[in-house]
């Protein structure tokens, strides 16, 4: 049996999830948790073979939760859960370690395919994902500005065009505020953009809001 564990902020995402793993006969929830802090501490516990990790939550993203946990555990699967196109997170998520990444809008079979290949120690790629992979390895010719941003960068540069402030940035990141403002800096300047406001236009023209 391979042992599921979900983490959703949504009830009724979990429901759905937990409903498609349940008629599997050869997986079982191992849990169902609806932030990053009980995500990791429930894999600390032990019994988990692959984690469902979506990407979009309060507090810690799922970004950053999936570092820590192929920090503190390297050969636990993690795979990734989204509302955004493939092409916005993939290739961030593989390279984090990610074992796939999967659209919320994906049909059960994929899902339950995406979960045997990496409780079976594989990667989960689709053809979209694998051709944005190929392009990723490539120099920066080309590419959208927010693609050539750090992970970090990235995530900043997410909470700005949310409209946090820095302080509120800083604290969901566990950074100071001065480190938050020289991201703030760097993301001005790789972007084009001059403040704030004009770093929300761009991410909602390049379709890179929550949805």
């Amino acid at each position: 049996m391979i042992d599921v564990l979900i983490c959703d902020d949504h009830w009724i995402v979990r429901q759905g999830l937990k409903q498609t793993l349940e008629d599997a006969p050869d997986m079982r929830v191992a849990g169902e948790v609806p932030d990053g802090p009980s995500c990791v501490a429930r894999v600390r516990e032990g019994g988990v073979d692959v984690v469902l990790l979506d990407i979009a939550m309060p507090g810690r993203d799922g970004l950053d939760v999936l570092r820590q946990l192929k920090g503190e555990h390297p050969r636990l699967p993690v795979l990734m859960l989204s509302t955004y196109p493939e092409r916005h997170y993939a290739v961030r998520c593989l390279k984090l370690g990610a074992a796939g990444y999967l659209n919320k809008s994906a049909d059960p079979e994929a899902l339950l395919a995406a979960i045997r290949k990496a409780a079976s120690g594989g990667v989960y790629v689709t053809p979209s994902i694998a051709e944005a992979l190929a392009t990723s390895l490539s120099d920066t010719a080309g590419k959208q500005v927010h693609e050539i941003l750090s992970h970090r960068e990235y995530q900043v540069f997410r909470l700005i065009a949310q409209g946090c402030s820095v302080s509120q940035i800083a604290e969901q990141l566990h950074l100071s505020p001065n480190t938050v403002s020289t991201y703030r800096a760097r993301i001005l300047e790789k972007t084009g953009t001059r403040n704030d406001v004009e770093i929300a236009l761009y991410a909602v023209q390049q379709d890179l809001m929550p949805v």
